[in-house]
């Protein structure tokens, strides 16, 4: 008998036990309460100064919001195409409260539903567009819906070499403005000794010098949300396109890739040692020069256009989002809200010299004080983003393919455009 009552009351404390871990456990994932704070996970990739930068935004919210607790994690290969992780957790069921995220896949995640709506959020808290570049919102969005808050963004310029402009007789104060005054820039800068060229004027496509930035430039364009219609073979991006063919046919695309072959990076850009006159890149070429080469004398012009007037550019860039099923919903909206308001945005570029979605940041930080990031941001205004949709990924590599096939005259612009097209019209589809 005494046995009998002892194994009971082992049982009975182990039974208890498991209760009190069950409901201790329940309660840290429901409530995730320590120390009568909210718990607010944020997932991110950021390191060195940009680590920093988040570092300090969390530090000024726990100063604002003493009852919300920001556990910062750092989660590796975040961004384009490399959110597996995430989406584990997401389909898992517990994914973090927050996620910094590369805009460009918003529209494909909120399709798939494994982002929050935040539109009512940002509704009832008076968050809206009109506070941010129409571009990075715009980007944000997707059928109407919110599902992102920007937070930095960049664009698109031609850079050149100033005293390379002025060996061959170029007015360095007078940049190209059309398509012709380009080619005959490109024409002038380059030399060439059979099939090796010692310097070479410009290359279409090297660098930042993707379809979508000739496509707009030519005044074409890529997709229509309200019908969500694939517009890659719109006459204007097909004309785009048979430029940058006819470019590529002149100087000999064979001699083009063994010259960017040979070509580093660093240090050894072509543009930094001195065998390529112009290029398109981003506001990050700035830093890379004043490192490896500061005393290149060198400015920067909009991307041609054939009329000369209407100069555009593309963004990209990121946000914070709470992925779908997130535990404190309402706690990472504050969060979320203080990152992208003009105090977070403040903090947060003016140590991580990354341009901001805020017009008035960008120019209380001194960017607009500085020659060249001026004209990055200047333009801003009248950016593009790409397409949101859900098969962002596949456009973009399918219109890579489209320029690299076209250029090695493999299929006419036209052609390789409609079958671009089509295949991303029937993905959409599905």
């Amino acid at each position: 008998m005494m046995k009998r009552f002892r194994l009971l009351g082992i049982v009975l404390i182990l039974i208890l036990s498991l209760v009190i871990t069950a409901c201790s456990s329940k309660s840290e994932t429901t409530s995730e309460k320590s120390g009568g704070k909210t718990t607010v996970t944020f997932w991110h990739p950021m390191t060195d100064i940009t680590g920093e930068a988040v570092d300090a935004v969390i530090k000024a919210f726990e100063e604002k919001n003493p009852d919300i607790k920001i556990n910062a994690v750092y989660t590796a290969n975040q961004g384009e195409g490399q959110n597996e992780k995430l989406l584990t957790a997401v389909s898992g069921g517990n994914p973090p409260d927050v996620a910094y995220f590369d805009r460009f896949e918003i529209g494909s995640w909120a399709a798939q539903g494994s982002l929050e709506d935040l539109t009512e959020l940002a509704e009832s808290s008076g968050v809206s567009k009109e506070l941010y570049y129409p571009f990075a919102w715009e980007e944000a969005s997707y059928e109407g819906k919110l599902y992102g808050i920007p937070t930095t963004t960049d664009s698109r310029l031609v850079y050149f070499n100033k005293d390379h402009f002025e060996e061959v007789g170029l007015d360095p104060n007078n940049p190209p403005k059309t398509i012709a005054q380009l080619e005959e820039a490109a024409e002038k800068l380059t030399i060439k000794e059979g099939n090796r060229f010692e310097r070479i004027g410009f290359i279409p496509w090297y660098g930042q010098g993707w379809l979508y930035s000739w496509g707009w430039a030519f005044g074409g364009d890529f997709y229509e949300p309200e019908t969500k219609k694939v517009t890659a073979n719109d006459p204007k991006v097909v004309e785009a396109l048979q430029w940058i063919t006819d470019f590529a046919k002149k100087y000999d695309v064979e001699d083009i890739a063994g010259f960017t072959d040979s070509q580093g990076t660093g240090a050894m850009d072509p543009f930094l040692t001195g065998q390529l006159s112009m290029k398109v890149s981003g506001p990050w070429e700035v830093s890379a020069i004043k490192k490896f080469k500061p005393d290149l004398n060198y400015g920067v012009f909009p991307i041609p256009t054939p009329t000369g007037e209407n100069h555009t550019t593309w963004s990209g860039g990121w946000s914070v989002v709470i992925p779908k099923g997130a535990k404190n919903k309402e706690a990472a909206w504050e969060f979320m809200k203080f990152f992208g308001s003009v105090e977070g945005q403040k903090i947060f570029s003016e140590i991580a010299r990354d341009f901001s979605v805020i017009d008035s940041v960008n120019e209380e930080l001194g960017y607009k004080d500085d020659p060249i990031l001026k004209e990055f941001v200047e333009i801003l205004p009248v950016s593009h983003h790409r397409p949101v949709m859900t098969q962002g990924s596949l456009y973009w590599n399918e219109l890579a393919s489209a320029v690299e096939n076209a250029t090695r005259g493999n299929g006419t612009p036209e052609e390789l455009l409609n079958k671009v097209t089509e295949k991303v019209t029937k993905e959409i589809a599905k």
